[in-house]
């Protein structure tokens, strides 16, 4: 049978949109205030914990297998040796390349309900204040889809300060997740069903991919002057472009 060319181009339409789609299931607020609404989740828990590395030359965050799946981690054992030598300058790319936790939730935005549901990404900061608020006997479940409650979003860099700040505000009376000129208990139903996984949103790397990029940093690939130093686990040294890079504009 000669092969279908038609499944063919399907196939390759699938794997090109693949990264468009994993991005626009990502929501990021923007400056400003925007409402959103947590939704519920099956196992009753709406708040997922991820570790990511950062850092490692040019390469965007990727998940650590050792803080999220208790597995070889090369970045994490090299990170503990620079721990252990106990020099000011690898105490410092020790915590440039140490593991750092990122909070995700699934949201509505509203007036962008066409989209569906995403994920917001935060910081322990706004975690806290969400743990915080979803714990308060006076507002009850948040995420319930017809007493839950919505948030207001601020997000933005106040005067003076270096880096932008997120704070959260819940509205004053409850509201369903779907009011009726949105669809209703259908529409609701419809977006739960298609809350996207979070297990297939962020790549996992395997030990040996986690080295083989380590090595190529380590050997200079993506060196920035030799006015910094980038510490090895043999004791020499090289360059390194030392920016902090975030995942998710943290």
């Amino acid at each position: 049978m000669a092969i279908d060319l038609d499944k063919m181009r399907a196939k390759l339409t699938a794997l090109e949109n693949r990264g468009d789609k994993r991005d626009s299931a990502f929501w990021r607020p923007e400056d400003g205030e925007q409402t959103v609404r947590i939704v519920p989740t099956a196992d009753g828990d709406p708040f997922k914990e991820y570790w990511f590395h950062y850092n490692l030359g040019k390469n965007p965050g990727f998940l650590s297998p050792k803080r999220n799946f208790g597995t070889d981690d090369p970045l994490n054992d090299f990170v503990r040796q620079l721990f252990n030598e106990g020099t000011e300058g690898s105490i410092k790319q020790a915590k440039d390349l140490m593991a750092r936790q990122r909070f995700f939730a699934p949201v509505i935005v509203r007036g962008e309900e066409e989209k569906g549901v995403r994920i917001w990404g935060f910081g322990k900061m706004a975690y806290q204040e969400l743990l915080n608020l979803v714990l308060n006997p006076e507002y009850g479940d948040i995420t319930d889809t017809e007493t839950g409650t919505d948030l207001v979003i601020k997000y933005g860099k106040p005067p003076g300060a270096q880096f932008p700040q997120t704070t959260i505000t819940p509205r004053r009376r409850s509201s369903p997740l779907c009011e009726d000129t949105m669809g209703g208990s259908e529409k609701c139903a419809e977006w739960l069903e298609n809350i996207p996984e979070f297990d297939g949103l962020f790549t996992r790397k395997t030990p040996a991919e986690i080295q083989g990029m380590l090595d190529e940093w380590l050997a200079g690939e993506d060196s920035a002057g030799e006015d910094v130093v980038k510490y090895d686990n043999k004791g020499t040294t090289t360059s390194v472009d030392s920016a902090f890079k975030e995942l998710m504009n943290a």
